[in-house]
């Protein structure tokens, strides 16, 4: 029997091989491609990053980074006269932060600052999100930026502002170059002193001035807080803007606070208490300090720029101390202005400054007339009633820092005794009432009787239209205590102290009698007072006395001079000849040039005060010859002394406080201006 046939058993397919065949065929190629687009990506990259990076500044020059820093300019006690800057700056070392304010601002900006090396990878994860965020809702709101503290210290030093990709390519790669050649102490330094926060104040130690006037380490936990919300937007969170600019200066502020306490930088208490206080700001004072010496701070400017340059006075950090001597200054100033009120009251009452309607909310309008401030305890005000024996002033409101006037209005009573020195117009008649002079809608200046009691009498005020100048100086040293150069800077700059050539008068007289004491008179030598004639231009000269027609005859010399008698004057130039009076007047440096007329004997050349001060001190000093001087000396903002007016050492001396430096006399050399035997003359005559 045949075995039967059976066909060869058939292989299965295999489909799953296939499968994983075209798998790994995809995976080859998606991993070639990857490749592929990774090179092409970090070629791109690499491209964009050379670019960005073959013109970078060169970060190096931080390394010499010299801040600008203001001058400061102090009286002879040290205290602060004025500050000139174009940018208010005070450098402190990071090692003279205090931590609080180190903490306020790391928790503020950058509180990983001291664990990443440049960038932050995890705040540019966070922002990113964010950002994504915000888009997916639909909302256009900036979201928080992701930029550490050295890429801030990379843009404000070495780039510009612009928002662009470009320019926050080469902030990081700067960012990752600073970190690794500067230390984190000195980056945080760099940082602090460099930053602007508002009012003009760059760097937070000039920021504590400025806004609480108080010193880094006098600081409190609120107030570091605040000045660590400023750099964000500085324009957003002023205090005097609005109550919305406030509120939302207050909600930064205690977010900084929680961060310090997230952070483990103060207690949560400590925390609480603070967000409980008022935005306290006390904003500083800018121009002149003392509010006296305008004038005086002014021409030591002008010295300051002519010795030393514009970015030297305004950026250099320059400490100078000057001769000033600030409870002088005050006694100089009130004198004067006391002397040109009197002096201007005897000319009568010119009218009021201008007439407003009273009828409605007069401080609207009154606010809106311009004022000088350095006028004070002066005030403007408006009629708001005149009776017979008083009249009712509402006083100009005061200004806020951003011109926001104060709700309250103030007003005082003017009675009739402080007005009746006022002649009433158009007549110019004595007053009967107060009415006379005054009546509702008047804009006026007023003024406590008493500076010292502004609750006490007020007086009826006017601004003099003359002016004048007052020089106070030590004869021996030359050195100027007090200068008041006109009645208000602020009305006018122009220095009458030091700028106005006028012609000096009799005060002029002293140096022709010294002259003939130097040329062999004596005090008891006789001169004849009596008329006298010489020819004129185009006419003759007839000068007379101060009283007109009275004359005395024969006279000694020391009646003539004390008596100030012109034709005794006049006749003495005469006899020792009008040469000799040149002469003196070139020792005494009186004029760059006098006529040779016999008129200057009387005073009719021109000089300046500052001159014919430094003149009179000739006769104090011995007969020596000192010339004035503002400053005494000026450090650079190391402390190394580069101008000192008294050039001998000083041992025990501290460099870094100027006023703790001798006020010793000059040793500069004097020369002799009046012989030894003129002067021993002139003191026997005083004697006799």
């Amino acid at each position: 029997m045949r075995a039967p046939v059976y066909p060869p058993p058939v292989e299965p397919k295999r489909k799953r091989k296939r499968r994983k065949s075209l798998l790994l065929s995809f995976l080859g190629f998606a991993f070639a491609a990857g490749v592929v687009m990774f090179l092409v990506g970090s070629a791109v990259a690499g491209f964009f990053l050379w670019k960005a990076s073959k013109d970078l500044p060169d970060y190096d020059s931080l390394a010499k980074y010299e801040p600008p820093v203001m001058s400061r300019i102090h009286a002879h006690d040290g205290s602060l006269i004025a500050e000139f800057a174009r940018e208010r700056r005070i450098f402190v070392p990071i090692n003279t932060i205090p931590k609080q304010v180190l903490a306020a601002f790391l928790s503020a900006e950058d509180k990983r600052f001291y664990e990443h090396g440049g960038l932050d990878f995890q705040g540019i994860g966070r922002a990113v999100f964010k950002f994504a965020e915000a888009k997916l809702k639909g909302s256009d709101r900036r979201t928080e930026g992701a930029s550490t503290i050295t890429q801030q210290v990379a843009k404000n030093f070495l780039l510009t502002n612009d928002r662009t990709i470009e320019r926050k390519i080469k902030e990081a790669i700067l960012a990752i170059r600073i970190e690794r050649a500067y230390s984190k102490d000195k980056i945080l330094e760099l940082y602090l002193n460099e930053i602007f926060l508002g009012l003009n104040s760059y760097g937070v130690a000039a920021a504590s001035l400025n806004y609480f006037n108080k010193e880094l380490k006098d600081l409190e936990p609120h107030e570091a807080a605040y000045l660590a919300a400023l750099p964000k937007a500085p324009n957003n969170y002023h205090p005097f803007r609005s109550e919305t600019t406030k509120r939302r200066a207050k909600e930064r502020r205690n977010w900084i606070l929680d961060e310090m306490v997230q952070n483990g930088h103060i207690d949560k208490a400590v925390a609480e208490q603070a967000k409980k206080k008022d935005l306290s700001v006390n904003p500083r004072a800018f121009g002149t300090h003392i509010s006296t010496a305008e004038f005086f701070a002014e021409e030591v400017r002008r010295t300051l720029f002519a010795q030393y340059g514009e970015e030297k006075l305004y950026a250099g950090g320059l400490s100078v101390r000057t001769t000033l001597d600030p409870k002088l200054q005050q006694m100089a100033r009130r004198a004067l202005i006391d002397g040109l009120v009197a002096f201007d009251r005897q000319q009568g009452w010119r009218g009021p400054v201008a007439r407003i309607d009273i009828s409605g909310d007069w401080g609207i309008a009154l606010g809106a007339i311009e004022q000088p401030t350095d006028i004070q305890p002066w005030r403007l005000g408006v009629v708001l009633d005149a009776q017979k024996a008083k009249a009712v002033i509402g006083l100009k409101p005061q200004k806020q820092i951003d011109g926001t006037l104060v709700a309250q209005r103030e007003a005082v009573e003017v009675g009739f005794d402080e007005i009746k020195w006022a002649k009433a117009l158009p007549k110019k008649t004595d007053p009967k009432a107060v009415s006379d002079v005054l009546v509702p809608g008047d804009v006026i200046y007023v003024s406590p009787k008493n500076p010292n009691e502004p609750t006490g009498v007020w007086s009826l005020m006017q601004i003099p239209e003359v002016s004048g100048g007052l020089v106070a100086m030590d004869p021996h040293t030359g050195r100027v205590r007090a200068m008041v150069g006109g009645y208000s800077f602020q009305l006018s700059e122009f220095n009458r102290a030091i700028q106005a050539s006028r012609q000096p008068g009799s005060t002029f007289k002293p140096f022709v009698y010294a002259a003939a004491l130097d040329s062999g008179y004596t005090p008891s030598s006789i001169v004849l007072d009596a008329p006298f004639v010489a020819p004129g231009v185009d006419k003759w000269w007839k000068p007379g006395n101060y009283a007109e027609g009275r004359y005395y005859g024969e006279s000694t010399l020391r009646l003539g001079i004390e008596q100030s008698r012109n034709t005794m004057t006049v006749r003495l130039a005469q006899d020792i000849g009008i040469g000799r009076i040149v002469e003196y007047a070139d020792k005494f440096d009186l004029s760059d040039r006098l006529p040779r007329e016999l008129a200057i004997s009387l005073g009719a050349a021109e000089t300046t005060l500052m001159r014919i001060t430094a003149g009179y001190s000739t006769f104090v000093n011995g007969g020596k010859h000192v010339t004035p001087f503002l400053i005494d000396r000026v450090q650079d903002k190391t402390g190394k002394t580069i101008y000192a007016h008294d050039a001998r050492a000083c041992a025990g001396c501290c460099p870094c406080a100027p006023w703790q430096l001798p006020a010793a006399r000059s040793t500069r050399s004097r020369r002799r201006r009046w012989s030894a035997r003129a002067r021993a003359a002139s003191t026997a005559g005083t004697r006799a």
